[in-house]
C-alpha cells in the first residue's frame, strides 16, 4: 500500500516527496515539530498539541503556516490517505527556504509544512510495555530551551543510539545537581520509596509534554498519590 505525505500545499507519495536544500529546518534546525497519537483514526489530544504547536511557533517567531481548522482538515487527511486507525501523525513546521543565513530571511518567506502518517501495531507495543524497559543516564547536554518542541534533536538522538548500544530502550538526562530533568524522546516517571507517581515539574527544562498533561489529569481523578518533584 503506497504511503503519502504533505509538502507545501499537496500530497505526494512518499517515496518522491522532498523539500528545497535551502529549507531553513534542514541546514539549520529552524523549525518545530508535532507528533499527534491516532486512535480508531481520530487524533488525540488534539487542543493541547495545537496550543503547544502554536507556543513553539510563536517563541521561535515562525509565522503560523494555516489556521487551526484548516490544518485540521489537513491532518484528518493525512490519517485518511494512508488508511491509519491507530498510529502516528507526524507535523514538521520550518521558517522556510532561503538563502543560506543565520539571521531570518528579509523579507520573510512562507514557512515550509510537512506531514506524514504511519500505522503502530498497538497489541505489540502493550506487548513491548508490559515486558518493561531498560534505561540509561547521562549528563544534560541539551540547549536551554527545551520546552520549545525544536526539530533540533542532535543530543537526543545520540541519547538514544547510546542506550541502544547498551542494550537499553530510553535514556534519561541528568542535570548538574543530579537530578533527572527527562528521557531522550519521553517526559520521566518513578512510584517513590512513599508510594507517590513522581515526575518533574515545567519549570525544569524539559518538554511540556501533552500525554504527560493528560496523564496527570487521569492520575489525579483516579485519587492516586502524585508529586511534581524533582528526583535523582
Amino acid at each position: 500500500m503506497s504511503r503519502f505525505a504533505y509538502v507545501n500545499g499537496r500530497f505526494v507519495r512518499h517515496g518522491e516527496a522532498a523539500v528545497h536544500i535551502e529549507d531553513r529546518g534542514y541546514q539549520l534546525a529552524d523549525g518545530v515539530y508535532e507528533v499527534w497519537a491516532v486512535f480508531e483514526g481520530r487524533l488525540a489530544d488534539a487542543e493541547g498539541h495545537f496550543a503547544r504547536l502554536w507556543r513553539s511557533l510563536d517563541e521561535l517567531r515562525i509565522a503560523h503556516p494555516m489556521g487551526e481548522k484548516a490544518l485540521t482538515c489537513v491532518l484528518k487527511e493525512a490519517v485518511r490517505r494512508n488508511h491509519v486507525r491507530d498510529g502516528l501523525v507526524y507535523l514538521q513546521v520550518t521558517r522556510g527556504v532561503a538563502r543560506r543565513d543565520h539571521a531570518f530571511p528579509n523579507p520573510a518567506v512562507p514557512p515550509s509544512v510537512v506531514i506524514t502518517a504511519k500505522s503502530v501495531d498497538r497489541k505489540a507495543a502493550e506487548a513491548k510495555a508490559a515486558l518493561g524497559a531498560s534505561v540509561i543516564s547521562l549528563p544534560e547536554n541539551r540547549w536551554g530551551r527545551c520546552d520549545i518542541k525544536s526539530v533540533g534533536l542532535l543530543p537526543n538522538a545520540l541519547a538514544k543510539q547510546a542506550a541502544r548500544e547498551r542494550g537499553a530502550i530510553e535514556a534519561w538526562f541528568v542535570d548538574d545537581l543530579g537530578l533527572v530533568t527527562e528521557g531522550a524522546s519521553s517526559n520521566a516517571w518513578i512510584v517513590d520509596s512513599e508510594g507517590r507517581l513522581r515526575t518533574r515539574d515545567t519549570q525544569a527544562n524539559i518538554l511540556r509534554g501533552v500525554t504527560r498533561s493528560t496523564l496527570l489529569e487521569v492520575i489525579r481523578e483516579a485519587g492516586l498519590p502524585i508529586s511534581e518533584q524533582p528526583f535523582t
